[in-house]
């Protein structure tokens, strides 16, 4: 039965806080990010494997080279245990990263056993290289719960086998061994701190980009929807004027120049529609002149108020979009009322006032359009941190715009 081990999830305040935090529970395995060594370069994986071939083949020459121990049989059974010790380990290292107890102290095992045989029969280079390999690996690649207590053995069979004159440099090379494998295991850890941090990144740029690529086609939908409804609507006023006009018996040349207003109105709309492509691409007229252009084909007045100065493309389309639905909501409910048009440049943000008298003739065109055109533009404002207001005021009716400029 494994013990209760549990492999971490890293979570985003781990991450925060460092990639060490791991390290504190005894029974936590390394993350799989560090070991499977992701991260690390290429040329690093073949110098490391280079390295552990020349060890071992020192560890080889010191076993067989002047052995007066090994005689005969002796050389190929101690051949045989550093073969199998060595694919042990091997086989110890590719089973850690599944994060089971059981089949890793098993692989352990195995090199332990390969170890004490080799000792046995002489081999003791080898044998101190294995031992050495437990200590270094267990501190590396284990929970410290198993490590600690592995290492602990391999350096009491290292003190109790070998031959030595020194027990406390014994001693003091396998504890170093481990203290350099715990060294190696933070790491490693760093390492995989390091990618997981670079993944969420990449995630979090990809979700903003996603995130920007979805408020981008929000913000041209809304603004092809706003020219076509201001568009259509206007021309819906001059059309149903007409069909009015007609069921009263109006002459031919009154029903054309509502027709021709019409056909005027759709002209128009190609304009504003080709207008917002180049405000969607940040090409913008001054906010000023579109209005004093627009107040001029219904007779209102136009004043600016405070220091002119560039508005962003969302505040400018606010402010066209706006003055466009006003308007045409004065030609629909009070046609020829006097109507006026102030734009105010304040310290941090931008006002657009459109107000109109009120006029005798608007009540037969006032249930033509919609109905939510200054809803819409105050769901504008609104994603903007502004807002708008329309209402009656006096003798007239006033719509307000307020958004913040930067």
């Amino acid at each position: 039965m494994s013990l209760p081990l549990v492999q971490p999830a890293a979570t985003a305040a781990d991450l925060a806080r460092g990639p060490y935090v791991e390290q504190d529970n005894w029974t936590s395995w390394p993350s799989k990010e560090a070991l499977t060594r992701q991260g690390v370069s290429a040329s690093r994986r073949w110098l490391g494997v280079v390295g552990r071939l020349v060890g071992l083949g020192f560890a080889v020459w010191g076993t067989f080279a002047d052995n007066q121990h090994l005689r005969g049989g002796a050389v190929w059974a101690v051949s045989a245990a550093m073969l199998v010790g060595v694919l042990a380990f091997l086989g110890f290292v590719r089973s850690t990263p599944r994060t089971r107890v059981v089949p890793s102290l098993i692989w352990l095992g195995v090199v332990l056993n390969a170890a004490i045989v080799a000792v046995e029969l002489g081999g003791y280079v080898i044998g101190i290289v294995l031992l050495c390999a437990i200590a270094l690996a267990s501190m590396q690649r284990l929970p410290l719960a198993v490590a600690v207590p592995a290492t602990s053995v391999s350096l009491v069979l290292f003190l109790v086998l070998i031959p030595h004159n020194d027990s406390l440099s014994d001693m003091a090379l396998v504890l170093g061994l481990g203290a350099i494998g715990y060294i190696g295991r933070l790491d490693w850890e760093a390492r995989a701190g390091t990618l997981r941090l670079l993944e969420q990144e990449r995630a979090a740029r990809a979700a903003e980009a996603e995130s920007a690529a979805l408020a981008e086609r929000a913000r041209i939908a809304r603004e092809i929807h706003d020219v076509l409804a201001h568009s259509l609507s206007a021309q819906l006023v001059h059309l149903e004027a007409a069909r009015l006009m007609l069921d009263a018996g109006a002459d031919r040349e009154q029903l054309r120049e509502r027709i021709v207003a019409a056909r005027r109105m759709a002209q128009d709309g190609l304009a504003e529609t080709r207008a917002a492509l180049s405000a969607l691409r940040g090409e913008f007229v001054p906010t000023g002149e579109f209005l004093t252009a627009l107040a001029a084909n219904d007779g209102a007045r136009v004043t600016i108020e405070g220091e002119v100065r560039p508005l962003t493309a969302e505040a400018g389309v606010a402010v066209r979009r706006t003055a466009q639905e006003a308007l045409t909501n004065v030609r629909k409910h009070a046609p020829g009322a006097e109507c006026t048009i102030r734009l105010a440049y304040l310290g941090d943000s931008v006002e657009l006032e459109v107000w109109n008298g009120a006029s005798e003739g608007g009540g037969e065109l006032a249930a033509s359009g919609s109905g939510y055109g200054l809803l819409g533009m105050r769901e504008r404002a609104e994603l903007l941190g502004g807002s708008l207001s329309a209402g009656p005021e006096g003798k007239g009716y006033r719509v307000l715009l307020s958004v913040p400029t930067p």
